[in-house]
Order: C-alpha cells, then structure tokens, then sequence
C-alpha cells in the first residue's frame, strides 16, 4: 500500500495491530473461555503467564545450584574431604571445573572423581592448606613436593 501523505500512514493502522493481537492470540491458545477470545482479558492473561515463565527459570536454576552443592558435598564427605579443600586444590592444580561438571563426575563417573579429590587433597596439603591438615597424603598421587620429602 503507497501512503502519498504522512497523515494517511499515521491513519492507517490496520494491518500492524492484526498481527500483534494475533500473536497474542497465539500464545494464549490453550486458555478456556473469555481468557483466550477477548484482546483485553487475553493481553492481562498472557502477560501475568510470561512474568510467572520467567520467574520459573530463575528458580529452576537456583534449584540446580542448589543439588549440585548437594551432590559435591555428598561425594567430598564419601572420598574424607570437604567440599572447600576440592575446589581450592583443583584450582591451585589449574584443574578449572565448574560444579555442574564435578557434580556429574560424581554421579556418572565416581573413579573420575575420586582422582580428582585425592589430586586436590595432594595439592592442598602441599599448599598447607589449614582444613586439610589433619588429612593423609593420598597413596595414588606422585607429586613434585612428595618426592623431594621422601629422600
């Protein structure tokens, strides 16, 4: 359509509020009654419906953090060691794991994790870390530090 002045495409505003009222229509398909046929009731419904959707993803990934701190704790405390002692001895190793990869080492592959523990107990002790004091050296791990210490 060719608009020879601005005011007649100021005027005409057809077109465009179809397809925005038919996109909301479409997100509110599956509601029953006057909630899915009138613009007005539908525009507050669908509305309300995507602040709730995005509130929900907030919490879902709280939750996730929330069992992955879990599931690291759990298999810390199985392999003698706390959860702090593993991350700052995989650090100080520069073995740079994020907890979501850890929490599913130790649910998938519990060999996996129990290397990476007894790694990050060697290092930790070797940087004196004070929470690890009271821990053994793990027999599994040859570090630089415990061959000097053997001669």
């Amino acid at each position: 359509m060719v608009f020879l002045t601005a005011q007649l495409l100021i005027r005409s505003r057809g077109p465009d509020s179809f397809w925005r009222k038919r996109q909301i229509y479409k997100l509110a398909s599956h509601y029953y009654g006057r909630t899915r046929n009138c613009y007005s009731i539908t525009i507050k419904c669908v509305h309300r419906a995507l602040l709730k959707s995005t509130k929900g993803r907030q919490l879902k990934k709280a939750d996730m953090k929330e069992l992955w701190e879990t599931r690291l704790t759990a298999a810390t405390i199985q392999h003698g060691i706390n959860l702090k002692v593993l991350l700052e001895g995989l650090t100080r190793s520069n073995i740079l794991l994020d907890r979501k990869s850890l929490a599913t080492l130790a649910i998938w592959e519990p060999r996996t994790f129990k290397c990476l523990a007894d790694i990050a107990c060697a290092k930790s002790k070797l940087g004196r870390v004070r929470d690890v004091a009271n821990n053994s050296m793990p027999e599994s791990v040859v570090v630089k530090g415990l061959l000097d210490e053997v001669d």
